[in-house]
């Protein structure tokens, strides 16, 4: 390549312009932390910005800053008009090849309009009308449906049909062919939660294409699926479906990587929630701090989470509660499930209510304040479902969580 290709005239003395046709731009500054600015520093920038090279000492702070500074911001979105606009789309946006799916993903006001939640996670409504099939197809991301309210719709994965009801948390590890039906005479949605943004950046997704039409017996609507017969029980494996090299159980397909169980009830759920705060009634351990009940859901085979990107859990704040102030690395998604309070992630608060989503970024507090009553929730307290990318980060070592007001040491707590 010659000097010409690139934008300079190979004299030496493009002085202290920037490189035309460079993406890299640098700028010699007169600051404590950067050296002397001269005519020859000048220079020497040219011929980084021509040779693509970055100096650290020009970009330390924001490579390396002293704590996460997320690229996305804390939002809210409400499920009226998350539903309201799902609605308008069943009438007039059809589902089939090419869309594949009626989803409308949540987009974060500070990520330039991509369809992203956070920077490692992609959330949306998904919404089937009466009678529809979602064609099958399959992915390397790892996803999960949550059903905030509604039933009627039965997911289809490795052609077992498994139901989906409120409050129920249905995982499906990447790479299983997946379809759904609504069985129902009326429309249903959800959320769907999934790694689309963290593959998508470290560029290792594929996508295929499956059946056209789903069998009979896949537009069954049994009441339990195959895998919530085999893998449902607590405490009981399959001793037919374990792996005898490692004892672990074989996933749903040969897209295994997760949990084998495809569905976790809400009764058992909301069971595990109220025995947690009768055991602090009663003088107990058994919350992660006062009024403050949390899950988390796992494969029955490790006791690890449930995907391997995603971590999933569920919160219940009894009625009058504050929780303390928390950061962690990574990012979550929320959704109420029931209830109302207020919620203040960073400088940002707002009142929330059955359905309403919102984002944690990166090291941002958030606190919780339940103002729920048995007028706006079943068990009387503000229940949230949570989602986020922890399992990434305590791979490799980088989850890290803090407990209070300061955030500038790490503790680990719950994790």
């Amino acid at each position: 390549m010659t000097d010409a290709d690139v934008g300079g005239d190979g004299d030496g003395d493009a002085g202290i312009e920037p490189h035309a046709g460079s993406p890299v731009s640098l700028t010699a500054e007169d600051r404590p932390d950067q050296p002397p600015v001269s005519p020859e520093l000048e220079d020497l920038y040219r011929g980084f910005e021509k040779a693509l090279l970055v100096p650290l000492w020009t970009r330390i702070g924001d490579l390396m800053p002293p704590h996460p500074r997320s690229k996305a911001q804390p939002h809210r979105w409400e499920w009226r008009t998350l539903l309201e606009l799902a609605g308008r789309s069943g009438d007039l946006v059809p589902v089939g090849r090419g869309g594949e799916r009626r989803a409308i993903a949540l987009a974060n006001p500070s990520l330039a309009g991509r369809p992203y939640a956070t920077p490692t996670l992609w959330a949306a409504i998904q919404y089937l009308m009466p009678g529809e099939n979602a064609p099958e197809h399959r992915h390397t991301q790892n996803a999960f449906r949550f059903v905030v309210e509604g039933e009627g719709v039965w997911t289809v994965v490795e052609r077992d049909p498994v139901p989906m009801r409120r409050g129920d948390f249905l995982p499906q590890a990447g790479l299983n062919w997946h379809a759904h039906h609504n069985a129902a005479d009326e429309p249903m949605a959800w959320i769907d939660g999934l790694d689309i943004p963290f593959q998508y950046d470290v560029e290792a997704q594929f996508f295929d294409f499956g059946r056209e039409e789903l069998s009979e017996e896949e537009h069954g609507t049994p009441g339990r699926s195959r895998s919530e017969r085999l893998w449902g029980h607590p405490g009981l494996a399959p001793v037919s479906q374990l792996r005898p090299e490692s004892g672990s159980g074989a996933g749903p397909g040969p897209g295994s990587g997760g949990t084998p169980l495809l569905r976790y009830p809400w009764a058992a759920t909301d069971a595990a929630l109220t025995d947690q705060l009768e055991l602090e009634r009663a003088g107990h351990p058994g919350t992660v701090e006062p009024g403050h009940a949390l899950v988390r859901y796992t494969d029955p085979t490790t006791g690890q989470d449930v995907l391997p990107t995603i971590r999933a859990q569920f919160h219940r704040v009894r009625s009058g509660t504050e929780t303390a102030p928390r950061r962690e690395t990574g990012s979550s998604v929320y959704q109420v499930f029931d209830g109302s309070g207020r919620v203040t992630v960073g400088d940002f608060s707002w009142s929330v209510q059955r359905g309403d989503l919102f984002v944690v970024p990166s090291w941002a507090p958030l606190s919780i304040r339940s103002e729920a009553s048995p007028s706006d929730s079943d068990s009387g307290a503000l229940d949230l479902f949570q989602f986020g990318d922890a399992p990434i980060l305590t791979k490799l070592n980088l989850f890290r969580s803090h407990v209070g007001l300061s955030g500038n040491h790490t503790e680990e707590t719950y994790e």
